[in-house]
């Protein structure tokens, strides 16, 4: 089993930033995929970035905004996220793949007010 745990989420202004970070735990071989999804009130859960050996994708709505690195020293991800929209609110959800197998965290909240 692995754990992850979300941080770094919070109120913002439009236009400012926030760095999430999600650490994960547990019984880790090896995490292949790292990454973050959101959900806003009323909507289904989108993919915001997510990272592997091979490739970093982003959403269309966070390009040159939003940036996600990964520490493997440390099993965490990070997402800093620039210039901030209210269309950004939503809960951030950490996602992980180790040895085939999902898991998300619990979720932070993000919140950019106009």
């Amino acid at each position: 089993q692995v754990q992850l745990v979300e941080s770094g989420g919070g109120l913002v202004q439009a236009g400012g930033s926030l760095r999430l970070s999600c650490a994960a735990s547990g019984s880790i071989i090896s995490i292949n995929v790292m990454g973050w999804y959101r959900q806003a009130p009323g909507k289904a859960r989108e993919l915001v970035a997510i990272t592997s050996v091979l490739s970093t994708n982003y959403a269309d709505s966070v390009k040159g905004r939003f940036t996600i690195s990964r520490d493997n020293a440390k099993n965490t991800v990070y997402l800093q996220m620039n210039s901030l929209k209210p269309e950004d609110t939503a809960v951030y959800y950490c996602h992980a793949v180790e040895r085939g197998m999902l898991y998300w965290g619990k979720g932070t909240l993000v919140t950019v007010s106009s």
